[in-house]
């Protein structure tokens, strides 16, 4: 085993939600991603969308217990001292796979070896071993500090959006449909009278295609007076799967470090767009037809090396008014498709 030192750290992160496409639904969640050394691990995983177990919307007490499995304060959870790294985002059943690593102590320090795709009690590492991944060799003190501070209650905050515009009911939609990926969305007409402490809570807030400059001034002056600094944005088109895509880009505001695709285009009926580490990419088309109905068509899902990428778009699809999402795990962007 390799006496070299790896770095550990921990860093939030987000497993998006959305309204695909066909209708179905894609849970978000937001969870705490483990760094190794500046790197977060789930980036070594290129294809794989799960989250790890140190997820913010699970139960105090189950929390808890992941943080501890992981100081090696308890005993591990799968045999061979095998623990979860990564899982499941929409439900936690092994047998949807997971995966797992060997933590033990040697001496002072941690090792995280033998990582495997498990979907049984046991791992089979001549089949489903990450081979050429670790063993990683922490030091015992800065490992113990990362986790312990999330015990003192140092997690990724829960997401909300503040939706305004003159007609409520307009925003009701979107409104649910961000409620339902799991990031809380309030309606207002208008920012008068929201305590300062509300406004700070937001991460980011969304104007509708009807609120006047003015209004849109207001809300940034109490955002502002509230020492609030957050991106605002204006909706696109009325079609609700677009406005929960540019509602989740705001909220990943700030965070490009932790992004796996960069600088989304359209030019000459392509899209464009750098990969920085290996990842699934899926492009969703939305448009708005000539007798204002929302359109919505998926274009492109595979995986990607990184690098700059050039994906021809079906001119049908992005004919008139039309915007382009691409989604990778923990990342959204969206664009305007310009005629």
């Amino acid at each position: 085993m390799s006496a070299e030192y790896a770095t550990f750290g921990l860093a939030p992160a987000t497993r998006p939600g959305g309204l695909l496409a066909g209708g179905d639904l894609q849970v978000h969640r937001d969870f705490v991603d483990f760094v190794v050394d500046g790197r977060p691990l789930l980036y070594r995983l290129s294809d794989l969308d799960a989250v790890s177990p140190l997820a913010s919307d699970v139960p105090p007490s189950l929390f808890t217990a992941q943080v501890r499995g992981l100081l090696l304060e308890t005993g591990a959870p799968l045999p061979d001292g095998r623990h979860v790294l990564y899982g499941c985002p929409e439900c936690e059943d092994l047998a949807c796979g997971a995966v797992t690593a060997v933590i033990e102590r040697d001496g002072q320090d941690v090792v995280w070896r033998d990582f495997a795709w498990q979907t049984g009690d046991r791992a089979d590492l001549e089949r489903d071993g990450y081979h050429g991944m670790g063993p990683f060799r922490f030091r015992g003190d800065e490992y113990r500090a990362a986790l312990n501070a999330l015990l003192d209650g140092d997690l990724p905050g829960s997401r909300r959006v503040l939706l305004v515009g003159p007609r409520v009911a307009q925003l009701a939609r979107p409104a649910a449909a961000l409620r339902a990926v799991g990031i809380g969305a309030d309606v207002t007409q208008s920012a008068d009278g929201v305590p300062a402490d509300e406004l700070r809570s937001y991460g980011a807030v969304l104007f509708g295609r009807s609120v006047p400059a003015r209004e849109r001034d207001a809300v940034r002056r109490a955002l502002a007076g509230a020492g609030a600094d957050v991106p605002c944005v204006d909706a696109l088109a009325p079609v609700v799967p677009l406005l929960v895509a540019q509602a989740e880009q705001a909220l990943e505001a700030g965070r490009d470090d932790h992004r796996r695709l960069t600088d989304l285009t359209v030019a000459d009926g392509a899209a464009e767009f750098e990969v920085v580490a290996a990842c699934r990419v899926r492009l969703t088309a939305h448009r708005v037809d000539r007798l204002s109905r929302a359109r919505s068509r998926d274009l492109f899902d595979a995986l990607l090396e990184p690098g700059r990428h050039r994906v021809p778009l079906d001119p049908p699809a992005v004919r008139g008014k039309a915007y382009l999402v691409a989604r990778t795990a923990g990342t959204v962007l969206v664009t305007a498709v310009r005629p």
